[in-house]
């Protein structure tokens, strides 16, 4: 979507330089594999600096607001989008709202944060984020009534899923009053679950923290007769992070995901199976034990839960697989070998923590390719990455599903193959 006045030409800072701006007309390819069916598939609007900007920057205020869970690189973003709105565009009244969407509802009473140059120049050397941030939906018409209030004509929303389907809402109710506020998405997720998008931000640093838990698990497990560790990983559901991580560490045995139901018994259930590798170690003379990985959102069927309790978001409340998994393998072992298990969750340390160098990149990537956007009237729209090129995304298209591992697909028989776990454990592979 665009905004239908043009204002003037990006000119700032930019009068005696040789700048190369994109054009509206330059697409990426949804799929460049060479097919009647790719051909169909369509293109994205290639993201990046316009000639033509909306807003006069004199004259605009912007607002930032981050939602949903801590996230590697949030505050990289937020420094971003303030040096390069003030020092690139002009614009000097930067409104960050504190608490998420909280921060827009008047009674909740959280202040708002001026951002400058001064403030932000720091923070990407810290974890979480400078605005703070909360779950669940707030009422739409107090947002936008808070955008007029406010007189905010930009607003820029830093989440996931939940946060992007929430950013749609306030530009429908902002189209419903026929008002000028540009509403832009920047996909922040270490589950890497938002469509349209090869990659989050904060997905490869929470990703490459986990690859060290799982190395000192190991570690843990290797340490004792039997030893067996459960590495619980974020991951509702989708398991980006724990079959990327598993893939990344050749030590472990076993990987759970959401998008692959797993049997617990019978001749390829998990503990029968756990139970061959173990004996099968002894018998060669190795060390038994073994390392198991899991998301979050694995086995809710076996735990029987039926998804009535759910959390501030309306997300369904799942019960603890890593708990689950040590009272079966605890009970199944009793009588025949001495197992040794714990259970490790590093997944509220992994993404409190600050973006690595690479993350630290995309972060400034995708932030300023969002003002780029935003400047030139874009709205209703994601920054994407696709295809090596930064995009623009629909958000109607974004909200409509969840990016998940394709379970016939080649990153999932890789997965297998390294850590030789039987495609016979899982009931839909």
């Amino acid at each position: 979507m665009l905004l239908s006045r043009i204002f003037e030409n990006f000119r700032f800072f930019l009068e005696n330089q040789d700048f190369q701006f994109v054009s509206d007309d330059t697409r990426i390819l949804y799929n460049v594999e060479e097919s009647d069916a790719a051909r169909k598939e369509g293109s994205f609007e290639k993201a990046g600096p316009r000639e033509k900007v909306y807003f006069d920057h004199s004259k605009v205020r912007a607002g930032i607001v981050t939602c949903g869970g801590l996230c590697p690189g949030i505050n990289n973003v937020i420094r971003t989008l303030v040096m390069q709105l003030h020092h690139n565009y002009g614009v000097r009244h930067i409104h960050g709202i504190r608490y998420g969407f909280q921060g827009f509802i008047p009674s909740y009473g959280h202040e708002i944060k001026e951002l400058t140059p001064e403030s932000v120049q720091n923070i990407h050397y810290l974890g979480g984020s400078i605005l703070s941030s909360s779950r669940g939906p707030q009422d739409i018409g107090e947002i936008v009534d808070c955008l007029e209030r406010l007189d905010i004509r930009m607003l820029f929303c830093i989440g996931g899923d939940g946060s992007l389907r929430g950013a749609h809402a306030i530009y429908e109710e902002i189209q419903k009053r026929g008002l000028k506020i540009a509403v832009m998405g920047i996909p922040k997720t270490i589950d890497n679950d938002i469509p349209y998008c090869e990659k989050a931000f904060g997905f490869e640093t929470a990703f490459s923290k986990a690859v060290e838990a799982v190395f000192s698990a190991h570690s843990e497990a290797y340490g004792n007769n039997y030893g067996i560790v459960i590495i619980k990983l974020m991951g509702r559901d989708s398991g980006f992070i724990a079959a990327n991580t598993s893939l990344a560490c050749p030590d472990v045995n076993f990987v759970l995901i959401p998008e692959v139901q797993f049997s617990l018994e019978g001749k390829f259930g998990l503990l029968r199976c756990l139970e061959r590798m173990m004996k099968d170690k002894k018998v060669q003379g190795r060390h038994p034990h073994s390392v198991i990985v899991t998301a979050e959102g694995v086995g809710q069927d076996l735990m029987g839960n039926t998804g009535e309790e759910r959390d501030a978001s309306g997300n369904v409340r799942y019960k603890d697989i890593g708990i689950f998994l040590k009272k079966e393998i605890e009970s199944y072992f009793r009588n025949k070998m001495p197992v040794n298990i714990k259970i490790i969750e590093p997944s509220y340390l992994i993404r409190s923590v600050p973006a690595n160098p690479h993350d630290s990149i995309f972060c400034y990537h995708l932030a300023d390719n969002a003002v780029h956007a935003m400047m030139a009237g874009k709205t209703d729209m994601m920054i994407g990455y696709w295809n090596g090129h930064f995009t623009h995304v629909p958000l109607e298209a974004v909200v409509r599903e969840k990016k998940r591992i394709d379970p016939r697909g080649d990153f999932w028989r890789q997965v297998l193959f390294s850590t030789g776990q039987p495609r016979e454990m899982f009931v839909h592979s």
